[in-house]
């Protein structure tokens, strides 16, 4: 089980795929492990490197002291891609991972192939709303927020098609280690890009998901009219749009990586 050393915190990941093709790193949205991507794992691996990371507080990796902020968040991923010996590598970003590769975009522009930002924002929600949810965590843990979370995630119609995939993925909500998940709320709540889209020249595909209340389309409209020659495409699917809506998911980020 390899592990990472960034910053007072150990990183846990994967490696899939072959050797020498083109590395992808993968990064998972706030509540989940690198387990989220499972449905595209088949696909991708064909043809690149793929790096899979639980985030900071997340999964397998470490607890270290909170808040933490995206740019914490993004410096673990470039700590991992540095063991790796990863000078430049492709990033797709999920939700609160969106933001990430938003980060390396203005940051690291020299690290990064091409970036894909799924059911993200350049901003998501407001303080109240992350205030309220970290209190909420903070007194009675992670079980009240998962099945909130899976109302947000995934459309009627999905969950009462898909009840295991949708208990699973609710079980892996409930096993995230509370003060990881409160101290990541604390990094998405900081985070504002709004001013900064116009800078990104990375080339860059916008996904959103059609039915998402948390990331909607607007947002992702929004990223792609400000990103510079970004392009937009629209699922059928809420917020983790890779699992509902994976096989179009896949075939999109395949053709927009290996084009």
């Amino acid at each position: 089980m390899p592990f990472v050393d960034s910053n007072h915190a150990q990183i846990h990941y994967a490696l899939a795929g072959l050797p020498g093709k083109p590395a992808l790193i993968l990064s998972n949205s706030l509540g989940t492990d690198f387990s989220m991507w499972d449905q595209q794992m088949g696909e991708f691996a064909k043809t690149l490197r793929i790096v899979r990371s639980d985030t900071r507080g997340h999964g397998k990796s470490s607890v270290a002291p909170g808040p933490y902020s995206i740019e914490n968040l993004a410096k673990d991923v470039l700590a991992l891609a540095d063991s790796l010996k990863l000078e430049r590598f492709h990033f797709c970003g999920l939700s609160m991972g969106g933001m990430i590769g938003m980060w390396l975009a203005a940051n690291a522009p020299q690290r990064l192939g091409k970036l894909v930002l799924a059911s993200t924002a350049a901003k998501i929600g407001n303080a109240e709303t992350w205030n309220a949810r970290i209190e909420t965590v903070r007194k009675q843990g992670m079980k009240p927020i998962a099945a909130a979370t899976m109302e947000r995630w995934f459309t009627p119609a999905f969950r009462a098609k898909n009840p295991s995939i949708v208990a699973s993925i609710q079980r892996m909500v409930e096993s995230i280690h509370p003060e990881g998940y409160v101290s990541c709320c604390a990094a998405v709540r900081a985070f504002d890009f709004r001013e900064q889209l116009g800078g990104v020249n990375t080339p860059t595909l916008v996904i959103s998901g059609m039915h998402d209340p948390s990331t909607t389309p607007a947002d992702g409209h929004s990223l792609a009219d400000h990103i510079p020659r970004a392009r937009y495409v629209e699922l059928d699917g809420a917020h983790l749009c890779n699992i509902e809506d994976a096989d179009h998911f896949t075939k999109e980020v395949s053709s927009f990586l290996n084009s």
